[in-house]
């Protein structure tokens, strides 16, 4: 199926980058279709996309053979993506609304894969990556995000990155930086670099609540520059744990391991 250029698809259309939706385009087609390939085979794969816009990744994932959802809140957009549902029969399904608030309907495993608009691309990523329930319907998550948010997903204890979004994606999830996207890459270019990370569920470590391990890492990140002692004394039991599991309450939060967070939401749960 030969479709016609993106930037042809937008000038027709009469679509520009909305700063409000936190919109920024791509038209790089062999940059799209490396994005695509990023979580393995998708043929016949059912995958989840937010915020396609005009469709630029859209297009590499049908390309690709997958059956995608999208979710677009933008309603010029969805005259292009309209036609790449003629383009590519029973492939694609899009859904007008704000994908923080509607439910995509997916039945079985997916694949999310997105441009995320940058105003709403961490609080999406929260709330996949938390709940008690897992693992979760999706099975790995491919997202764009500003390199400095990317680099706090993927950030090792120790490093000045590192925080709570490194714990939450990181304690029963694999995550890996799977590619830098220069500025350049967009229209309207953003004032920053991107990066798309990768995110693979794995096991739950036994014993733990997710709203235990959510509640140890707000107090203990909420004051970052403060010793364990004194930013967890607020969660009842929480410095008698530390002294239960030999970990110094002189520490500071992004000096221990994803590991040891664990085993004090494990202790506390």
């Amino acid at each position: 199926m030969t479709l016609p250029p993106l930037r042809e698809v937008i000038a027709r259309h009469g679509l520009m980058a909305t700063k409000a939706l936190g919109q920024n385009f791509l038209f790089d087609e062999q940059l799209l279709d490396r994005i695509a390939a990023i979580p393995g085979s998708l043929e016949g794969a059912r995958v989840l996309e937010v915020g396609p816009g005009p469709g630029g990744l859209t297009r590499a994932l049908l390309r690709a053979g997958a059956r995608v959802t999208a979710i677009e809140m933008d309603r010029r957009c969805l005259p292009a993506l309209a036609e790449l549902e003629d383009a590519f029969p029973g492939q694609l399904r899009v859904l007008e609304g704000d994908a923080t608030k509607i439910d995509p309907g997916i039945d079985g495993p997916y694949h999310v894969v997105a441009n995320l608009p940058y105003n709403v691309g961490t609080a999406l990523l929260v709330r996949w990556l938390g709940g008690q329930h897992w693992p979760p319907q999706w099975r790995s998550l491919t997202l764009m995000f500003q390199q400095e948010v990317a680099q706090r997903i993927v950030a090792e204890a120790g490093s000045d990155a590192y925080g709570r979004l490194a714990v939450l994606a990181q304690w029963r999830a694999h995550a890996k930086l799977a590619m830098k996207v220069h500025r350049s890459a967009f229209t309207p270019p953003p004032k920053v670099m991107s990066a798309v990370v990768h995110i693979v569920a794995q096991a739950m470590p036994d014993g733990v609540g997710a709203r235990m391990l959510e509640r140890v890492t707000e107090a203990a990140f909420g004051q970052r520059r403060k010793m364990l002692r004194q930013s967890l004394k607020g969660l009842p039991g929480a410095l008698a744990a530390l002294e239960t599991l030999g970990i110094d309450a002189q520490r500071r939060a992004e000096t221990l391991s994803v590991d040891e967070f664990v085993s004090i939401a494990r202790a506390l749960s």
